[in-house]
Formats: structure tokens, C-alpha cells, sequence
């Protein structure tokens, strides 16, 4: 029993409590260090030799140097490490302060590596390293590591590889994976990178089990560095390529599920961090590591899914997750065109992921059946598993469009619950008011921004198109408009009363390179969602005539297209919102009578005619010249008075020109 302490350890405690010198106790700790090791050592026994020793006595061990003639330097200093060791693995006396106070004292000892040769400092060394580990297994005890800086003291240690090196690797990789990127100066990524390129050449060249410990060290590492800045300085180092070679070792050699599940992780870090181009970095190899990559993923999702429930797959999840990695940036690279594959590759590739595929849409199937949903790390999982088919989804528009259509109402909600996190925790960070404690998790990545491509594809689908109306995604798309609007248009924060005469005399500052980078992918974002909108308003007229959300994207597009700045970066989005804009009026133009009015007097309605009088013959875009002849069709039926005012601009010959026939025939007759 836990709470048991047997006569021996109570008649040791006496001893030490009634000891009345320093060296009557330091004799009583060699029966000590017997029965904290055998089977008196329970909890408690531990916890009551803990009290009868007391700090004061076992710091007093540690740090004196004053021995006795006939002793060995360190024998106070093992003594006490052997008994501090044991008392380390219990959670209670780790993190006890006094305990924690001792990590300076441990650091300094295994520092000393390098200049012992004597066996019995070497021990005292082993000891030490013991006593780091249990501290470093809880977070005040890795909080007092980090502080204590011990990552830096650790990888010198590791660099130099002294004594019991292996260690102080594996401690790192404990504070670095339970702490994340606090335990790393954020600021400077050499550390960094000097640590990477020792370890990765020892994961490159190292041959026997090691290299799969260093792999997940590795991992550890790279998983949770600065990752933009080590990412931008990283062509220059030499670790990409060791572990781009020690990867292809492993992954290419006959080996079991312990040593393939790591590589998959550190890879899957790889190309989050360094992207897909790091697998393209050897020409001759690229492609062969690329569908290898990419088949072993597909392989291990579908035996990780294949007929399991969502509770199954809690053990793996992390597992997992980075398969899915590794399979959406592959299948975006593949959209992209740059693979040459030969009909044998494509048609493996294009089995492995069907069959990766089918496992997560009968997962997800389960789950959206499921009366109680998904909550805390399982939601995220699934988001994650969301997020990965809708990648496919985006380039595969034909395969099991049964089981698509019965998900979607579950994806679409889904999606949209993390656009709303993902939007509040913007304007709270815009506003100032962002706490890590009142995060959602699941507004770290918006699913429905990597939904919009597959999104288009179903807008067209007469069933899917239902399903999308049905659960009204039109209004969560116009919400979505609007937010990201919001970055395109940047407005700089507003200037307090007392800075503006300050502000004026000097040049407006430049947009950082994260706002730009924003502004960029916001802007992309409008114009999928445009995309979207142009199918439904294309192919719903009826719909969209009636629908009080088309009517407030009409305001939304009549307000702001003005304001959206004249510059290169923003001419196709302006192309989709005029468009839009168009489409959108010429639905609801007979409902609303006072936009006919508009058209003719301010001057619009001709203005389109002259703008198309410019335009080359044969050049017009085939889906432009329909927005306009569609929208002055419109325009005609809904007032008579239009006809005399586009026959002024001569409008006859735009009709010839660009074979507008319809138009045409309203204004001229056959």
C-alpha cells in the first residue's frame, strides 16, 4: 500500500531526527539509501525520510567541499544525489520550491563533465542528470529549468559531447516539447540552428536504435521553434539536408510501426515549417520521396481509421494529424501541375489516397451521427480531419458525392463555429482585449477559408447547392465578405488629438510584412467567396431575387467597391466584386424600381456602353461579356426608358462587336 511505512524506515526517521551531529546523520544516510530503494519505498516512506533528513542537511551535502582526510572529494556529494534521485521521481517532492532551488546546483554538476575523469564524480554526474529528469517531467520544474536557462547550458553540453550527453538531449527535448516556444530567445534563431545542424548530423549518420530517439528529439525541436524566423534563415544551415537524408534512410528500409511513426512526424514537421519545396531540394531523389511520402501517409490513416470509432483513435491522434499534414500540402502541390508522373504513378497515388479517403468520410459519417458531439481535443481532431478532406475535395469533385452530400450539413457547421472563433479572436487581438486564457482552440485555423475552393465545386451540384442554402452558408459567406474586407481595407488605427500635428509632418509608415501577408490572403479569401456567390446568383435567380442576404451583399458591394484602393494587388478582386455587383442587380433588379432610375441617371448605363465601345473586338473574356449583356438585358426589361438611352451611345454597334445578341434583339428586334 501506498500509504504504508514499515517499522524500518520509522526507526531510521528516529534515528536521524535524534541524530546530534552532522556526522551521526551523514551515517544514518547509508541505511537511508538501502531502504529508499528496495521494497520499503513507498510514497509515504519516502515523504516521512524526506522530513527526517530535512533541505537544510542534504544542500549542506551538495555544495560542501570540506571532507573528511581519509574521504573521496565527492563522497557527500553522491550520498546526497543517490537519496535526492529517489525522492525526484515522486511529483510531490519534485516540485516541492526547495527541490526546485537545487536545479542551478544539478546544471553546474553536469556541466563539470568535461573536466572529470574520476568514477566517482562520474556517478555524481549520472545522479544529477536522474534528478533533471524528475524535476523536468513537471511544469514548475520546467518552468525553473527555462529559467535557469538550461537549454543553452544543456545543448553546449550536448554540443561538446561529454559524458552522458544523450541526457541532456533528452531533458532539452522534454522542455522544449512541454513548453513550447517559451523555452527558446524567440529573438535569435542562430541558438537554433547550431543545435539543429549538430543533432541532425548525428540523426544522419548514427545507424543503430539512436536514430530513432534523435528523430524524436528532433521532432520536439522543430515542432515548436520560432518557426517564421528559423524558417527564413534555414536555406543557409546544413541540418534540412541531414534530415532529409536520415529520413530517406528510415523510410526506405523494412521497419516496424516504433520506427516509422516518428519519421512520419518529423517529416510532417519538415514540410510544415520548410514547406514542400524541401522534399523537391535533391532533383534526382525528389519525386521518389515525394509519392513515398505520400503513399505512407495515405497507408497509415486508413489503418488508423478503417472501420474504428472516434474514441479509438484518441491514442494516435498526433499520428495522424501529421499524416494529414504531409497529404494536404502534397495533394495542393499536386493541383499545382509541376509533378511530370507517369500514368503507373498516378494511378497509385490516386489508389492510396481513395482508400485514405473513404477511412475519413466513414469516420466523420460516425461522428456527425452522433448525438453527442465531438468536445476539447476530439473536436479539434475532427477539425483537422475536416480540414484535410476538403483539400482533396477541392481537386476530386467526382468521387463519393453520396457520402459528400450527407456530410456536408456537418462540415458546413463545423466550419463555420471555427470562422466565428477565428473572427472574435482577431478583433480581440485588434482591439487589444486577445487573452491566451479566454481562447477557443478551435479558432486557431479557419476552416471555412481552405473550404471555399471545394465550396465552389458544390455551388454548382444542383443536391449540394440545396444543402448550401438550406443551411444558410449565403449568410455566413456575406459575415465572411465582410470580416475579411476588414484586412483588405486597412485602416490605420486612429491617431489620439494630441499626436496629429506630430503625425502629419512625418511619412506614413510602412504596412509591416505580416499585415501585408494578411491583406494578401484576405484578398484571396473575397475572391473565392465572390466565386461562390457568382454560382449561386448564376445558376438560383429565384432564390436570389427574394433573399434579403443577396440584398445586403448588393449594399455591402455598392458601399465599399468604391473604397477599395486603385492599386495592381486588388484588380481581380475589384473584376469579381463588379461582377458581382452586377449579377447580384441584375437579379434583383425588378424587385427594387429605383435602381433602373439609378442606372440611367447617373450615368451608368451608357457608361457601360462606352466602356465596351473601347474594348477590342474578340477580346472580351467570355464570362465578363455575359455579367454586362445579362445585367443591361435586366435593365431594359425593368424600365422602357432605358432602350432610348443605350441606342444614343450607339449601342448598336457594341451589340455587333461583341455579338451581344440578346441584347440586340431587346433594343433592335430580330
Amino acid at each position: 500500500m501506498s500509504g504504508e511505512v514499515s517499522d524500518a524506515v520509522k526507526k531510521c526517521c528516529n534515528i536521524l531526527k535524534n541524530s546530534t551531529s552532522d556526522t551521526e546523520k551523514f551515517a544514518a544516510l547509508f541505511m537511508v539509501t538501502k531502504l529508499v530503494k528496495g521494497k520499503h519505498a513507498t510514497p509515504a516512506a519516502k515523504k516521512a525520510i524526506f522530513e527526517a533528513i530535512g533541505f537544510d542537511f542534504l544542500r549542506k551535502l551538495l555544495l560542501t567541499s570540506d571532507v573528511p582526510v581519509d574521504c573521496p572529494p565527492s563522497i557527500y556529494k553522491s550520498v546526497a544525489l543517490s537519496i535526492i534521485t529517489v525522492f525526484c521521481n515522486e511529483e510531490e517532492l519534485a516540485t516541492k520550491k526547495e527541490m526546485i532551488d537545487f536545479v542551478p546546483v544539478f546544471l553546474d554538476i553536469v556541466k563539470s563533465a568535461d573536466d572529470s575523469e574520476n568514477d566517482d564524480s562520474l556517478m555524481a554526474i549520472g545522479e544529477a542528470y536522474n534528478c533533471l529528469k524528475g524535476i523536468a517531467a513537471y511544469p514548475p520544474g520546467q518552468k525553473a529549468l527555462i529559467e535557469a536557462n538550461a537549454i543553452d547550458r544543456l545543448s553546449e553540453i550536448y554540443s561538446q559531447g561529454s559524458f552522458q550527453s544523450d541526457e541532456a538531449l533528452n531533458i532539452m527535448a522534454v522542455l522544449i516539447a512541454k513548453q513550447g516556444t517559451v523555452s527558446w530567445e524567440a529573438k535569435d534563431p542562430k541558438a537554433v540552428h547550431a543545435l539543429l545542424n549538430k543533432i541532425a548530423v548525428d540523426f544522419e549518420t548514427d545507424q543503430d536504435k539512436r536514430k530513432f530517439e534523435v528523430c524524436e528529439v528532433l521532432n520536439a525541436l522543430i515542432f515548436n521553434c520560432p518557426r517564421k524566423l528559423v524558417a527564413q534563415s534555414a536555406s543557409s544551415e546544413t541540418w534540412p539536408q541531414s534530415i532529409y537524408k536520415g529520413l530517406s534512410d528510415i523510410l526506405q528500409s523494412k521497419i516496424g510501426a516504433a520506427q516509422r511513426n516518428p519519421a512520419l512526424l518529423l517529416a510532417s514537421s519538415m514540410l510544415d515549417l520548410l514547406g514542400i519545396e524541401w522534399l523537391f531540394s535533391d532533383e534526382e531523389k525528389g519525386k521518389q520521396m515525394f509519392l513515398l511520402l505520400i503513399q505512407l501517409a495515405a497507408i497509415e490513416v486508413r489503418m488508423q481509421l478503417d472501420g474504428k470509432t472516434l474514441k479509438a483513435t484518441a491514442s494516435n491522434q498526433n499520428l495522424i494529424t501529421a499524416c494529414y499534414m504531409i497529404l494536404e500540402l502534397s495533394i495542393n502541390y499536386l493541383s499545382t501541375d509541376q509533378l511530370d508522373l507517369e500514368q503507373k504513378e498516378r494511378q497509385t497515388l490516386y489508389t492510396g489516397l481513395k482508400g485514405a479517403f473513404t477511412a475519413i468520410i466513414n469516420l466523420l459519417i460516425k461522428v456527425s451521427n452522433d448525438k453527442n458531439k465531438p468536445t476539447g481535443e476530439d473536436k479539434l481532431f475532427i477539425c483537422a480531419t475536416i480540414r484535410v478532406l476538403v483539400a482533396w475535395l477541392a481537386q476530386e469533385t467526382t468521387a463519393m458525392r453520396t457520402q459528400v452530400y450527407q456530410l456536408l450539413p456537418f462540415m458546413l457547421q463545423m466550419a463555420n463555429e471555427t470562422f466565428y472563433a477565428y473572427r472574435t479572436r482577431r478583433l480581440a487581438e485588434k482591439a487589444g482585449t486577445f487573452s491566451e486564457s479566454n481562447r477557443d482552440p478551435i479558432g486557431n485555423v479557419d476552416i471555412l477559408r481552405i473550404m471555399l475552393p471545394a465550396l465552389c465545386h458544390l455551388a454548382v451540384e444542383d443536391e449540394s447547392r440545396k444543402i448550401i442554402l438550406n443551411q444558410n452558408e449565403d449568410q455566413v459567406l456575406l459575415e465572411f465578405l465582410e470580416f475579411h474586407w476588414t484586412i483588405v481595407h486597412y485602416k490605420r488605427p486612429p491617431v489620439p488629438r494630441s499626436e496629429r500635428l506630430k503625425v502629419l509632418t512625418q511619412p506614413k509608415p510602412e504596412l509591416t510584412p505580416e499585415v501585408l501577408e494578411d491583406m494578401k490572403d484576405s484578398r484571396t479569401a473575397m475572391i473565392s467567396c465572390c466565386n461562390i456567390f457568382m454560382n449561386l446568383t448564376v445558376l438560383e435567380p429565384k432564390y436570389v431575387e427574394e433573399s434579403p442576404v443577396f440584398n445586403n451583399l448588393l449594399k455591402f458591394i455598392f458601399e465599399n467597391l468604391p473604397e477599395l484602393k486603385d492599386i495592381p494587388e486588388n484588380l481581380v478582386l475589384h473584376g469579381n466584386l463588379a461582377i458581382l455587383g452586377m449579377q447580384t442587380l441584375a437579379a434583383v433588379i425588378a424587385q427594387i424600381p429605383w435602381i433602373s432610375e439609378f442606372a440611367i441617371e447617373s450615368g451608368w448605363a451608357e457608361g457601360i456602353i462606352e466602356l465596351l465601345k473601347k474594348v477590342k473586338i474578340g477580346t472580351l473574356p467570355p464570362n465578363v461579356k455575359s455579367a454586362y449583356e445579362d445585367f443591361l438585358c435586366h435593365l431594359v426589361d425593368a424600365n422602357e426608358s432605358v432602350k432610348e438611352v443605350l441606342k444614343k451611345a450607339e449601342a448598336l454597334r457594341v451589340c455587333r462587336n461583341h455579338r451581344l445578341m440578346d441584347l440586340g434583339k431587346k433594343l433592335f428586334g430580330d
